[in-house]
């Protein structure tokens, strides 16, 4: 067993060159501290006297603003290259995280959140890039996963540390725990440690481009039809996948409230766990790899696989069962997102790469625009049932795009176009 270990983890990290380990580091960093801000920046903006419409409206705009520029972002990060897009996109997402809770003006917060949905995609289209450069055919799946599972473990880490810095904010300012000046310190002093993901990054060197001597009459710029045809290609399933997504599981907490009448309690350690189910999930992700003969395969066996748990959620009346259906239904979907996009950059040629990161994001955002206003109205008409049939649909319609358009195309990559 420790022989396989060794062999498939262990020896495979030591691949590693020093820039893809400061890279991991800087994941780390994020993963922990990004948590406490995703754990009390609702909670800060309700204690600051504001709507529960008003919170609505921020926590699109980052995805709206996010959707909307996507495609220059992509164009920009393979401009300038992908390790000052990161430093640039943490610097300004900061600031603009700042901006949102130090402002009072509705407006204003509302342009901050903006802003932050902006910078913060520049960072989500330069990675996979980056991590192409960082690392080599033998090593990549394990990279693009470890960066996946380490943010995942390492925000489950944060939440945890997080939790226990109102009360102490609270005593510091002679005000409650619960007080909407504790959860802001809570959140000025995420962002400030997360600056320190910057020293990594900046001691990482970014590999060279590769250049590539360009060909008579060829077109320096622009993307030629089959590029164009790939792209659309290769976003098809994260559209599909995202609107199934977005239909139902950011309600998965609220299904079990109504479906079980689970405490608060119960329900915090049952996520908790999924999220360590999740990073887990994500370094078993390149073993399987190797075992079923390639990404394509592994990526539609996996989310096929976790179709079964998902349904066993929402119809099977046994807490327990659809508690331990959570865990596997998010250890096995999550672990195929590291493995496409490791897939998705192989396809592609490395200057097109951050235009179609970007492509890709925008394919997964735009279910995430419109997918919890459907589900709400659907959910207050007819319940949970018709989500998790049509959220089953969608997954097997992206799974069955998927095998068709991909399943050979690990043995025959598509052939960069010249320069």
């Amino acid at each position: 067993m420790f022989r396989n270990i060794y062999a498939h983890y262990i020896q495979p990290i030591r691949t590693f060159n020093r820039d893809a380990r400061l890279f991991l580091v800087a994941t780390v960093i994020n993963g922990i501290i990004l948590s406490g801000w995703q754990l009390f920046f609702n909670i800060y903006i309700l204690q600051s006297g504001h709507s529960r419409e008003f919170l609505g409206l921020i926590n699109s705009l980052p995805a709206l603003t996010g959707l909307l520029l996507g495609i220059p972002i992509g164009r920009i990060s393979d401009r300038v290259g992908r390790k000052p897009a990161l430093i640039f996109s943490i610097i300004f997402t900061g600031l603009a995280m700042l901006g949102q809770i130090t402002f009072h003006q509705p407006v204003l917060i509302a342009i901050m959140a903006g802003l932050t949905g902006i910078f913060n995609m520049l960072l989500l289209v330069s990675l996979s890039p980056l991590m192409m450069k960082l690392s080599d055919e033998h090593n990549r799946t394990l990279l693009f996963s470890l960066n996946y599972g380490l943010q995942t473990l390492a925000g489950a880490v944060g939440s945890l540390f997080a939790g226990q810095l109102p009360a102490l904010f609270g005593i510091l300012f002679h005000a409650g725990a619960t007080s909407a000046i504790a959860y802001q310190w809570v959140l000025i002093t995420n962002i400030l440690l997360g600056t320190v993901s910057l020293i990594p990054l900046w001691m990482m060197r970014e590999p060279q481009t590769r250049q590539t001597t360009p060909q008579p009459g060829s077109q320096q710029k622009g993307l030629s039809s089959a590029m164009t045809r790939l792209t659309l290609k290769l976003a098809a399933p994260n559209f599909l996948i995202g609107i199934g997504a977005a239909i139902l599981i950011p309600y998965m907490n609220v299904f079990f409230k109504d479906r079980f009448q689970i405490s608060d309690s119960l329900l915090g350690i049952l996520f908790s766990l999924s999220s360590l189910f999740i990073g887990i999930g994500t370094i078993i992700g390149p073993r399987l790899t190797i075992q079923l003969g390639g990404k394509i395969r592994t990526v539609v066996f996996t989310q096929l696989s976790s179709v079964f748990f998902m349904l066993m959620i929402g119809f099977v009346p046994s807490l327990w069962i659809a508690g331990f259906s959570v865990l596997m239904r998010g250890a096995l979907m999550n672990m195929s997102s590291p493995l496409y996009s490791a897939f998705c950059m192989e396809q592609t040629p490395e200057r097109h790469q951050g235009f179609v990161s970007s492509v890709m994001n925008i394919a997964w955002q735009i279910g995430w625009s419109v997918g919890p206003y459907i589900s709400g109205l659907v959910q207050v008409r007819y319940g949970f049932a018709p989500l998790f049939i049509a959220t089953t649909i969608l997954y097997l319609l992206a799974d069955g795009t998927m095998w068709l358009l991909f399943r050979n195309s690990e043995r025959t990559r598509f052939i960069p176009e010249p320069l």
